[in-house]
């Protein structure tokens, strides 16, 4: 807080153009004055006095006017602004130091598929060799093209969500983009970090704004002293404003992402799924889309605490449309599987954490309404089970 000195205050220092007492009551209470770019330095009596650009003078409470008066007011003040600084550096620097999770060693090729992989020159011939080595990998999107997600760089076969990261040059698990303000991968292992970062970040500005508006409208209206705080009230409010609404933008979004459980890379890409590219593939509705990113336990929400459910390899789907020659695997609850293209999609049972957001549905079967087929405009039953 800036405070100025009494009107008209007398002393060795009037003349000076810095506007305070020469010196103060011995033992009194004191407060920071700030002079005209520099501080004036007072001494005890009978020591030389000096100015210095790091001091700072002692004045009498009755020689100044304080900004905030309530005591009750300045506690709420100092708790808020400590606890919102403190929430964002915390979440902040888990960003930035949290390593991007990376595909296990399973989804790397042996020595000799590597090899022969490489010395293959048709791709007919390295798509048959990745089928081969992930016929037991827990996968169920593929390219445009139908075929294995393969990273040449990391020389792996990419899990569901798995992307590489040119900048980091490696493969992240559910790579939703790379940050340069955090100078990382935003992905599994950091997601829920880079939510509160944005959260608390978003308060902190809110609050800087809020509190400084009632001395911007003073400012505009002429009734703040006219000293040199005046511009740095101007100055904050406008800066906490600017990033209060840009972040807001970019924090609605990624709360709508989060509710939907896409990525930002799948939101301009949709994943391909055995029936097709679908958006809301990964979709489990609001609720579980949500405790998949912060877990299960809410008292720890809003900590910059890794929660979130599953490896970050396998990821619960929503719903699969079987074929109707499949009904009697369905009937025996077990996972559905298809051939497109001479492409065989293997399935593995979901983890501990996924069985758990899954929990309490059960196999359903829906009769679609009638749909024109291209051909004979026959009546279709759609049915469909969740992978359990």
């Amino acid at each position: 807080m800036a405070a100025g000195s009494r009107p008209g205050a007398a002393g060795g220092d009037a003349g000076n153009g810095f506007g305070v007492e020469e010196e103060a009551q011995a033992g009194g209470p004191g407060c920071f004055v700030w002079g005209q770019g520099l501080l004036k330095g007072s001494a005890p009596r009978g020591s030389p006095g000096g100015v210095s650009p790091l001091c700072f003078t002692v004045v009498h409470p009755s020689d100044v006017s304080v900004t905030i008066s309530s005591t009750a007011e300045k506690v709420v003040y100092l708790v808020v602004f400590h606890l919102s600084f403190v929430m964002f550096v915390w979440s902040y620097g888990k960003t930035i130091f949290t390593s991007p999770a990376t595909p296990s060693n399973e989804f790397c090729l042996s020595k000799a598929d590597k090899e022969q992989y490489e010395k293959e020159e048709r791709p007919e011939s390295q798509q048959e060799i990745l089928r081969r080595a992930a016929k037991d990998l827990p996968i169920y999107t593929t390219t445009a093209s139908r075929a294995i997600r393969y990273c040449d760089r990391c020389q792996l076969i990419k899990p569901d969500r798995c992307h590489h990261c040119s900048a980091c040059d490696i493969c992240v698990l559910k790579m939703d983009h790379h940050c340069p303000w955090v100078n990382n991968c935003v992905g599994f292992s950091n997601y829920k970090f880079f939510l509160l970062f944005l959260m608390y970040s978003l308060l902190y500005c809110l609050f800087v704004a809020a509190t400084v508006l009632q001395y911007f409208i003073k400012f505009w209206t002429n009734e703040l002293p006219d000293t040199h705080a005046k511009f740095h009230v101007l100055f904050l409010f406008f800066v906490a404003a600017m990033f209060f609404i840009s972040i807001l933008s970019l924090f609605s979004y990624h709360c709508w992402l989060v509710g939907k459980n896409r990525s930002t890379i799948e939101t301009f890409r949709a994943p391909t799924f055995r029936n097709g590219p679908d958006k809301n593939g990964f979709s489990l509705g609001c609720s579980k889309n949500l405790r998949e990113v912060f877990g299960d336990e809410k008292k720890y929400w809003l900590l910059p605490i890794f929660t979130s459910l599953g490896d970050g390899c396998t990821f619960p789907t929503r719903l699969v449309i079987m074929d109707p020659e499949q009904l009697a695997v369905s009937s025996q609850n077990e996972p559905a599987k298809s051939s497109v293209a001479n492409q065989s999609f293997p399935t593995r049972p979901l983890s501990e954490s996924q069985n758990r957001l899954l929990a309490g549905d059960c196999q359903w079967v829906e009769t679609g309404p009638e749909e024109e087929n291209v051909k004979s405009g026959a009546k279709k039953h759609i049915i469909v089970s969740l992978e359990s």
